[in-house]
Order: C-alpha cells, then sequence, then structure tokens
C-alpha cells in the first residue's frame, strides 16, 4: 500500500477529530478492535432501537431496558455531528466514557453514520489508519419492505501485519439476520455505491433494489451514497442532509448525458480508492459540482 494512502488515513478530519479527548481514546480503550466497537457499540442507542421499544433485536434487552430511557429523547444525529460532540456528550451524561454498563438513560441516540465517524476517530487515536464507508446493506431484516439494501455507514481499517483493508460494521453488529463476522466482513457482503452504481447504469441490478430510510427507493439512494462514500474516502464524512446539487431531487430527474458520464468516471475511480488515490484528490480539489455541498442551511 502506497504511504501516502496510509497517512491520509491516519489523518482526522473535521467531523472524525477528537479534540482533547484524544489522548484518553488512545490509552483508555482496549487496543482489540472488537472489543472496541463492542465498547461503542454498547454506549450508543440507534433510533429504532429507541423507537421499537424491547421487541425485535432488542426482545433480550441487550442494547438495555427501552422504557428506562426518557420519553423525551430524540435521535440526537442532528446535534453531535462530529467526534468532539459526541464524545463530550458522552462524559457529560456519564464522566468514567466508554463503560459497559452505561445507564439506558444515559446513552446517546445515534445512527450508523455516527459510529462509523467515532470508530474512525478512535483507531486513528490509536495510529491505526481508517476511513468511514457508506453504502447500503442487505442484510437486516427490513420487515415488511422485504429483500431491500438499505443505506448504511461502516468502516474500514488497515490491518499492517495482513496487507489489507478489513470492512467492519460495528453499528450492524448485534443486528444481523446473515451468518457473517461483522468484525472481518467478506467480500460483497456490502454494497459500496460505485458498483452498485454503475451496476444500476449497465442494467445489471434493478435499482429499486436500493432503499433509504428516508422513505426514498432507486437510483438517487445510491447516487446520495456515492456522494457520502466520495467525501468519506476524501476524510470529510458528511452529515445526512448535506450533498452535491446532482442529489437534489429536481436536479437528478435532469441530469444531462454528460452529468451522468461525470458521475460514472468518479465512480470508476472509486471501484479502486487505492490505486485511484491521486486522481480522486484531484477530483476533490477541481470538480465545483462534487465539492460544494447543498441542504440544511448551505
Amino acid at each position: 500500500m502506497d504511504k501516502k494512502v496510509l497517512k491520509h488515513y491516519l489523518e482526522f478530519g473535521t467531523y472524525t477529530y477528537p479534540g482533547l479527548y484524544q489522548e484518553k481514546l488512545k490509552n483508555d480503550l482496549p487496543d482489540n478492535i472488537r472489543e472496541i466497537g463492542f465498547l461503542v457499540r454498547k454506549n450508543i442507542l440507534h433510533r429504532t432501537t429507541l423507537a421499537d421499544g424491547n421487541i425485535g433485536t432488542n426482545a433480550d434487552l441487550k442494547f438495555g431496558d427501552m422504557t428506562k430511557v426518557p420519553w423525551w429523547r430524540q435521535s440526537e444525529d442532528d446535534i453531535l455531528v462530529t467526534a468532539t460532540a459526541m464524545l463530550a456528550e458522552l462524559y457529560r451524561r456519564d464522566e468514567r466514557g466508554f463503560v459497559n454498563d452505561r445507564e439506558p438513560k444515559d446513552k446517546l441516540v445515534l445512527t450508523c453514520r455516527f459510529l462509523a465517524v467515532m470508530m474512525a476517530s478512535i483507531l486513528k487515536s490509536k495510529g491505526i489508519p481508517a476511513r468511514v464507508r457508506s453504502g447500503n446493506a442487505s442484510y437486516f431484516d427490513m420487515g415488511e419492505l422485504g429483500n431491500v439494501s438499505a443505506d448504511h455507514w461502516i468502516n474500514q481499517y488497515w490491518n499492517e501485519s495482513e496487507g489489507r483493508w478489513i470492512t467492519i460494521d460495528v453499528d450492524g453488529s448485534l443486528s444481523l439476520k446473515d451468518d457473517f463476522d461483522p468484525y472481518d466482513m467478506p467480500e460483497g457482503k456490502f454494497d459500496f455505491p460505485a458498483n452498485a452504481w454503475l451496476d444500476i447504469r449497465a442494467g445489471k441490478i434493478d435499482p429499486q433494489h436500493f432503499y433509504n430510510a428516508g422513505g426514498s427507493k432507486g437510483a438517487i439512494v445510491v447516487l446520495w451514497s456515492l456522494f457520502y462514500d466520495f467525501n468519506s474516502l476524501m476524510n470529510n464524512e458528511i452529515i445526512y442532509h448535506h450533498g452535491p446539487i446532482y442529489g437534489n431531487p429536481q436536479k437528478f430527474e435532469k441530469l444531462t448525458s454528460a452529468e451522468f458520464e461525470k458521475i460514472d468516471r468518479l465512480a470508476h475511480l472509486m471501484q479502486d480508492p487505492d490505486g485511484n488515490f491521486d486522481e480522486l484528490v484531484k477530483v476533490w480539489e477541481t470538480e465545483k459540482e462534487f465539492r460544494i455541498l447543498t441542504g440544511g442551511l448551505l
């Protein structure tokens, strides 16, 4: 692996920077990545778990007794968008930080993107190259939605002794319907958006297979993940509300052939983000339509 690629993924971005908590992450947390992931998962509730209560994947109360969470607690995705913010609130609610016995009322209520940002922050703090990845996953029980691939965020970290990126899913690790190791996911298990986008464009897969938690389906869902993933590869793990103009539904319906070709080229580069690292950085530094974000107050 090119040393500059690994150096890039050792660097913090706006969202993964842990601020004054860096030394605590480095020294207070275990070095075993599976143990780190378990601690992170035990201290953060997914909003769907909170909404469902003590049923489904939480029938055994492995995420805690949801009746003990304050009735007014809501998703904190729009509030705790950076690792620093998450860590500050985590320690404010329980000064012990990451602990196995955190009370349900003191857990953060966040979704997959935020767990992935937290994991990347911890691993980088420990000197392990890490990156957040966005895409879709079909290994969750989606109930009446059936066999869809839902939008999801995971991590990859560089294993120096094995000379490879290892793909892990901390958020989904305790809620899988498939039998695989979420701390060393087999190739092809996660739907990376570059592959999904190009397969849709080539007519190899039905775009309606891809689902977004906001209720959308189709190619635009994959496009959103593609730009989330591109930003994440550049250490800029943007929030759900942000993306380039191409992700605007009205704009998406009117994309020109030239614009589709430009997106296709980005997807081709992202199929091998390490081999095409220099070209991706060039796109990042020069393509205004990909870099400038819209959404929220932007």
